[in-house]
């Protein structure tokens, strides 16, 4: 079934009120304000609280995932494949536009006390592991789901400090972080 255009437009300004005043501030108003909407459209698709988080937290991930999912794609048909230089372009977007990364970053901080969005956000997480051992597949890198979760828990935390740097400082940062990871968790490959 496909969204509508109003879930659309109301997902979106909810990321963008996590991202500026994080969980806290995510209320119905604040997305209708965001959205530009009446007062109660929010409510009228998402009726509770929970069901916002939910939601949002469903839509947070599956757009990071989406974006994963292609980088993979984009891997695994390359003859040459060059990770570290993807990732970092593929880091280096999501930074740029930090309200996504920032949400999903809120979203997983309150799922550690809340046990339904934890839910949500570890299926996510299990197929984004997945994804990135596929990656690591197809650049020739040793490979395993205890590699690709330690992996992605560094990237995690790459990320995070990234965005505690200055704008003009991450990129180096990132380039730097990405190939030490590379170099070491992700093991010798042909790439």
């Amino acid at each position: 079934m496909a969204e509508s255009p109003r879930r659309r437009q109301l997902l979106d300004a909810a990321v963008h009120v996590i991202a500026d005043e994080g969980l806290k501030g995510l209320t119905h108003r604040a997305v209708d304000r965001r959205a530009g909407l009446p007062e109660g459209s929010c409510s009228a698709y998402l009726r509770t609280r929970r069901a916002l988080q939910g939601a949002l937290a469903e839509d947070v991930a599956e757009r990071l995932l989406a974006d994963v999912d292609r980088l993979a794609d984009e891997l695994g048909a390359s003859a040459h494949p060059d990770g570290v230089h993807a990732a970092l372009e593929l880091f280096q977007r999501w930074l740029d536009q930090r309200e996504l990364l920032v949400a999903r970053l809120e979203l997983t901080l309150a799922a550690s006390r809340d046990q339904e969005l934890a839910r949500v956000l570890a299926a996510h997480r299990s197929r984004l592991i997945e994804l990135v051992e596929r990656i690591m597949t197809a650049t020739g890198k040793e490979h395993g789901n205890a590699r690709a979760e330690a992996l992605v828990a560094s990237y995690d935390g790459i990320l995070l400090a990234a965005l505690l740097k200055p704008a003009r400082e991450r990129r180096a940062f990132l380039a730097q972080s990405l190939e030490l990871l590379g170099t070491g968790l992700a093991g010798p490959g042909g790439a």
